[in-house]
């Protein structure tokens, strides 16, 4: 497989490096490319600036390659119509003893339908401080799965698995985009949403407040849970579409390979960790039998339990569409990655990176 290496204008303040994958990919890395302007030319299978110092100028870097492409395409006997079935790990430590560990280490997968228009990680709102991909399907433009800003603020959402949906339910997109964009502190929003959680179809959030000089506070609330939200202790968690840490057999076995990873993270230069997580998104191995699926689910999971018993899920039409890396280090260094789909095809992903320094 031949790789294109990309260069991305970025902003003066943040790092960003795309990288593109895939037959199809060849092409969209050409279209994109050929919107940088004059700059760029294509030499032997990469991309390289023309200019150099007019490269620099927009401040570009280059990307590693990405993590393999798995080939987990396998029919499905019927499409989805749950919506996104996301899967997070995370592990936090607002106090890491050493000085090479990482406060926040969380990767997620998003799973979407395949045509549901949405827009890749990028900055957005006042000043550009927060960062995150954006849902755009009619009615529910702006929501988004998972987020970051640069004042410390972290959300992420999955679904909670229920047969029957309330299609006048809200967009729970939204309950994300919120929290990212206001003044409140995690445990008061969640407190406030909820208040209103019988508004929203089944779901889970995690909000976090990320501060080097106060110290980070991550809280969840999932409303067919507890009617309250709690504070989560320091260490490692799962969250899949049951309530959190529901033993859920690919919850259990994906987190037991997040583990395997977060073990040797001070061992492992940065993009070496960031490729490890990758892999564990991109594991394929249905985790069957699971009555806890199945008795949750009933007759609407049946069809295509041995797809959705898996890390990464597979359907035509439907699946993973998303993986999602963030660290966070001791002195607040914050490093996104995210591979994502293109044009709807399993075959062509495209992973880019931005880096900034928390300002809280």
């Amino acid at each position: 497989m031949r790789y294109w290496k990309a260069f991305l204008v970025i902003p003066a303040r943040t790092g960003s490096r795309v990288h593109w994958q895939g037959r199809a990919g060849l092409a969209a890395g050409k279209q994109r490319l050929a919107g940088l302007g004059a700059a760029w030319s294509l030499q032997g299978g990469w991309a390289t600036p023309s200019d150099s110092s007019e490269a620099l100028s927009h401040g570009a870097t280059s990307m590693w390659p990405a993590a393999g492409q798995p080939d987990c395409v396998a029919p499905c006997e019927q499409s989805c119509s749950q919506g996104p079935m996301c899967i997070i790990f995370f592990k936090f430590d607002p106090r890491p003893v050493s000085k090479n560990a990482y406060r926040l280490i969380l990767a997620a997968n998003r799973d979407e339908f395949y045509h549901r228009p949405s827009k890749l990680a990028d900055f957005w709102g006042n000043n550009n401080e927060v960062l995150s991909g954006l849902d755009m399907e009619e009615g529910k433009e702006g929501g988004t799965w998972l987020g970051i800003s640069t004042r410390g603020k972290l959300a992420a959402l999955t679904n909670y698995l229920q047969p029957r949906q309330d299609r006048d339910a809200r967009g729970r997109g939204e309950l994300v985009t919120h929290f990212l964009t206001t003044d409140m502190d995690s445990l008061s929003y969640l407190k406030k949403v909820s208040a209103e959680g019988h508004l929203y179809n089944g779901f889970n959030l995690i909000a976090a407040d990320l501060s080097t000089e106060k110290g980070d506070v991550v809280c969840y609330y999932g409303n067919r849970g507890e009617p309250e939200p709690v504070v989560l202790a320091p260490g490692t968690y799962g969250l899949s579409n049951a309530l959190l840490e529901t033993p859920w057999r690919k919850l259990c076995f994906g987190k037991q390979l997040f583990l395997d990873a977060v073990e040797r993270s001070q061992e492992l230069p940065k993009d070496a960790l960031i490729a490890q997580l990758l892999h564990v998104l991109n594991n394929d191995e249905a985790q069957l039998p699971d009555p806890a699926i199945e008795d949750q689910g009933r007759e609407y999971v049946q069809p295509f339990l041995s797809k959705y018993a898996a890390v990464c899920v597979r359907c035509p039409g439907y699946g993973t569409r998303t993986n999602t890396v963030i660290l966070v280090d001791a002195d607040g260094h914050v490093t996104f990655t995210e591979r994502s789909m293109l044009d709807k095809d399993p075959s062509c992903w495209e992973t880019s990176t931005h880096e900034f320094k928390l300002q809280s």
